[in-house]
């Protein structure tokens, strides 16, 4: 999971969400009207069309899942659920896209708060997760460094072995792209190094990548990149820190 930067809605679409949203605070079954608003044809193809297109803009990689970071995203999902607040419905602050096993398997309507109702599920679009969340390159396992960074990695299951394996693969990834930069640099083949970064932005599991460049600048980098020592210097190159960062 990385940070995530959401985009202003188009007016044209910005202008038909407080109607529906109306309709359903109108409404004596609120649930109910917001279930069948949402899945109404004219709804579907006028805006959750162009509302998928925006989040898909956004998604990390090539349209993945903003829990995982593995999958595409298939999928709209409402990061308060449906069920427990319907007023948000159509509240575009309140839509991420996520695959169907993150969405309809694990998260479903499962929304922990704490004591004082605060919410105690990461936000990538209002927060960092990285706050939350520590990486373990090595393991590609999530460690919690706050009670929100705990539920996420629960109620998202961040830690399922599909995951884990993939982060340590995607951490192969991009040692080996990093390695190719470091070659292409020293011979000042542009496009090669332009290739290994489209490579390193375009592979699932940006939160790998992502976590490597902070990681590198960490008082404890050494001891992270033991095993890789000559991948401090190229993750902390200003040019391409500026590249992988933007």
């Amino acid at each position: 999971m990385i940070r995530l930067v959401r985009p202003v809605l188009p007016t044209a679409l910005a202008d038909r969400l407080p109607g529906l949203t109306a309709e359903i605070e109108e409404s004596a079954q609120r649930t109910r009207t917001a279930r069948a608003l949402w899945k109404r044809a004219v709804v579907r193809r006028n805006v959750h069309a162009p509302l998928r297109r925006l989040l898909e803009g956004m998604a990390p990689g090539f349209q993945r899942c903003m829990y995982c970071g593995d999958s595409q995203g298939t999928d709209i999902d409402h990061f308060e659920p449906l069920s427990l607040n319907p007023l948000r419905t159509f509240d575009w602050l309140n839509h991420l896209l996520a695959c169907s096993t993150c969405n309809s398997n694990l998260k479903r309507d499962r929304y922990p708060v704490d004591a004082d109702g605060t919410p105690l599920l990461v936000d990538p679009t209002t927060e960092d997760p990285f706050d939350h969340l520590l990486l373990t390159l090595s393991l590609g396992v999530y460690v919690a460094r706050t009670a929100k960074g705990a539920a996420t990695i629960d109620v998202c299951g961040l830690n399922r072995p599909v995951l884990t394996q993939g982060r340590v693969h995607a951490r192969r990834v991009v040692l080996m792209c990093l390695n190719r930069w470091t070659d292409a640099q020293a011979r000042d083949a542009r496009d090669e190094m332009r290739e290994a970064v489209l490579t390193m932005q375009g592979q699932p599991f940006a939160d790998v990548c992502q976590a490597m460049l902070r990681l590198a600048l960490s008082p404890g980098a050494d001891r992270v990149f033991k095993d890789t020592p000559w991948a401090l210097d190229v993750l902390r190159n200003g040019d391409l820190r500026g590249e992988l960062l933007a």
